[in-house]
């Protein structure tokens, strides 16, 4: 046949291409096998141990266990300003100087109806028994970064549908650019959904139900209060917690839990708790109301399981109608140790107020090795 030598010479490298061929065929094929897991919904197991030793990795972990979408944001090292601005995205967020304490505060009058009309003068602010000069002060709706922790024990089994809606609703009645992650926990916590702002992917997250187990409550605050510090783009954060029993399973107390929840610029925790005829109802009840004020949230204790829808919504107006406060310290926050704080409201025109914030922070990060001592 013209133009075709069918005498050439056959190349004798030819078989060393052909097997390394099948070898990079054989490892796509099982890189390929491996990753199927991964294309769905897989359930990340935080400990405390994996977040505090993955700072950065963490963000590529989630990303690539539950798409881009569900990614973690990187900790900002933008310097602080004293400004309030909007984000590139069009998200407002408050910028503080690196030495302001910042505080939320919401205040209620005698009949517990919130106070919503008060300004900067009206406010005092004592830490450690000392009046402090606010240097900054604002009463909008800013967006949050909220964790939703829900109880996922063997007791919770019936209970979750009520839970969940409410959960949802509770995002529903929120500022609609608030970053909210679902952590669901029995004696074990699982990072269901990281942050995101959509509600089909939230709901996917509560449904998870695997009730099962014993109930370690501290932990999965605590893991949950760390996601939160690490990679909430939003200053404000918040823990919204339901929970129908008495931490069995941590391997922490109660106050070493309070201690890492008090590190400077830790999140406001609101909880539920569902206790029902439990056998140890009033341990519980407790537990929950020291996590709660002491971080400048509430517990709430409703009398049957359809009080959970209400309070919810409750807990999402009284986070909508917050003062932010900065003040610097007269004592360098370098200095370190525990700071109790006050905050006091007198204006005309009202009766006796009351302040809800946080009860004392500890300075330069010392939460969680308080906690350790």
């Amino acid at each position: 046949m013209p133009g075709l030598d069918i005498t050439r010479p056959k190349n004798k490298r030819a078989p060393c291409f052909l097997l390394f061929g099948l070898i990079c065929a054989g490892v796509i094929a099982f890189i390929f096998i491996l990753a199927q897991p991964l294309a769905g919904h897989a359930r990340w197991d935080f400990s405390p141990v994996q977040l505090n030793s993955l700072p950065s990795a963490a963000t590529q972990n989630f990303q690539s266990r539950s798409g881009s979408a569900a990614g973690s944001p990187a900790p900002s090292n933008q310097p602080a300003t004293t400004q309030s601005s909007p984000q590139d995205n069009g998200t407002f967020v408050l910028r503080k100087d690196v030495d302001e304490v910042r505080l939320t505060a919401t205040v209620v009058d005698d009949r517990q109806r919130i106070v919503t009309d008060l300004d900067k003068n009206a406010f005092q602010v004592f830490e450690d028994g000392k009046a402090q000069n606010i240097i900054s002060f604002h009463h909008e709706d800013i967006p949050v970064a909220m964790g939703i922790v829900i109880d996922n024990s063997g007791s919770m089994r019936e209970k979750r549908a009520k839970v969940n809606q409410a959960a949802l609703n509770l995002v529903r009645s929120s500022n609609p650019q608030d970053e909210v992650f679902v952590v669901n926990f029995n004696d074990e916590y699982y990072l269901d959904q990281d942050f995101t702002s959509d509600l089909l992917l939230l709901k996917d997250a509560l449904e998870k139900i695997d009730a099962k187990g014993g109930t370690a409550l501290y932990e999965a605050v605590v893991a949950s209060a760390d996601h939160l510090a690490k990679y909430a783009r939003l200053e404000r954060k918040v823990l919204f917690v339901v929970t129908d029993g008495e931490d069995n399973a941590s391997r922490e107390s109660l106050e070493q839990a309070v201690k890492q929840l008090q590190a400077e610029n830790g999140p406001s925790v609101y909880a539920i708790g569902v206790l029902g005829d439990e056998e140890h109802p009033k341990r519980a009840r407790r537990a929950l109301e020291i996590i709660a004020q002491r971080t400048g949230g509430i517990a709430f204790f409703p009398r049957t399981l359809d009080e959970v829808d209400e309070i919810s919504r409750q807990v999402a107006h009284d986070i909508r109608n917050q003062y932010t406060i900065g003040y610097k310290p007269t004592t360098p926050k370098s200095v370190g140790g525990f700071r109790a704080i006050r905050v006091e409201a007198k204006a005309k025109g009202h009766g006796k107020m009351v302040v809800r914030t946080k009860s004392g922070y500890y300075a330069g990060g010392q939460g969680a090795s308080a906690a350790s001592k």
